[in-house]
């Protein structure tokens, strides 16, 4: 079935209608070429106990930043003003760092605490409960298919996300379909097709075109071969970039005319180096498509791993949206789910 007249390409500056995409399967060419990088061959999931350690080391920076305050300290004003500080250049925002030392000053007092270790630890439990809002589980039990579309700007990590999630939901018993809608960018079309490769997952993939017309396809496919989850990448774009805003708002109003329901989650996918910067962002894609949930990246790569306190105290008028996800390193199994409680552990020691 055709898409409606809403799905109809309509190139910038140009009245012509351009062909929609077929469903078909993706063609050999448009697998990279020889020796360029690929994703790694798919390892067994690592054990919680190595993706905790690896949370820990990612957020090192940030934790030693933190608990190497509380070593021989004597428990004063002067120590949490210093806490204040560093929970700041943390990214943890002004308004969330004086949520928390406001709840740590009335732990202190109320239980008398002298002790600069379990200061820390009572500080652990604030954030943990702080952060506790954000924590939420991707349920893939509703009728199928799930179809969820991705967003985010240049380099966030929204393709490799997709293909890290791709494995997830195929070891959850969930057949999965993936929509290439970055038709314009090559790179990221052969690199979405080869994560398919990889997973054995099917990819709807063409070269320029309407992203929203493969879309729609995606959506129509995925009900006719009675697939789990359907994932829609699209193009990184920049909030500022008001055309292409308009162009992911499209897609998504598409979808909806594919299936009615659709898409039943919009995630964002937040480089998690971006630090207060990523307040922006989910502020304006919240805006033009209502998110659902949220992904953050490289929090391996950051000394700024308080931004989830600000995105949970509703910084810059940001709508606390749900992180469903969060991820450490390159390796297929390293986007693993939010848990406040694992966070908070990694930051501040457990």
């Amino acid at each position: 079935a055709a898409p409606p007249a809403d799905a109809a390409p309509r190139p910038a500056g140009a009245g012509a209608q351009v062909p929609e995409p077929a469903v078909q399967p993706v063609p050999e060419a448009a697998l990279p070429p020889a020796g360029q990088a690929a994703p790694a061959a798919v390892p067994p999931a690592p054990a919680k106990s190595s993706w905790l350690a690896r949370l820990k080391s990612g957020l090192s920076r940030t934790g030693q930043n933190l608990t190497s305050l509380f070593v021989g300290v004597k428990v004063d004003e002067d120590l949490f003003e210093e806490l204040e500080t560093a929970l700041i250049m943390a990214d943890t925002g002004v308004d969330a760092a004086q949520s928390l030392l406001k709840g740590l000053r009335e732990r202190v007092r109320q239980e008398r605490i002298e002790d600069g270790d379990r200061v820390r630890q009572v500080l652990r439990e604030l954030l943990a409960e702080h952060l506790r809002p954000l924590e939420r589980r991707f349920d893939l039990d509703r009728p199928a298919p799930i179809v969820t579309m991705i967003a985010g700007v240049n380099g966030a990590g929204k393709t490799t996300s997709i293909g890290k999630l791709a494995r997830t939901f195929q070891q959850q018993g969930r057949r999965v379909l993936l929509a290439a809608g970055d038709t314009f960018r090559a790179a990221a079309r052969e690199q979405l097709v080869e994560w398919g490769r990889r997973n054995d997952v099917t990819v709807i993939a063409q070269e320029g075109g309407d992203p929203a017309a493969v879309a729609f396809d995606a959506v129509k496919s995925g009900q006719a071969r009675g697939m789990g989850v359907v994932m829609v990448d699209t193009a990184g774009r920049l909030p500022t970039q008001l055309h292409l805003m308009e162009e992911v708002k499209k897609i998504k109003r598409v979808i909806a005319k594919a299936e009615a329901s659709a898409p039943h989650e919009v995630l964002l996918v937040i480089d998690g180096n971006t630090g207060q910067n990523a307040l922006a962002q989910i502020k304006a894609f919240d805006e033009a498509l209502g998110l659902t949930g949220l992904i953050v990246t490289k929090l391996d790569g950051t000394a700024k791993g308080g931004i989830l306190a600000a995105v949970a105290a509703g910084a810059q008028g940001v709508r606390p949206v749900p992180v469903y996800w969060i991820g450490v390193g390159e390796g297929i199994d390293d986007l693993q789910p939010f848990v406040a409680e694992e966070f908070a552990g990694a930051l501040l020691g457990n």
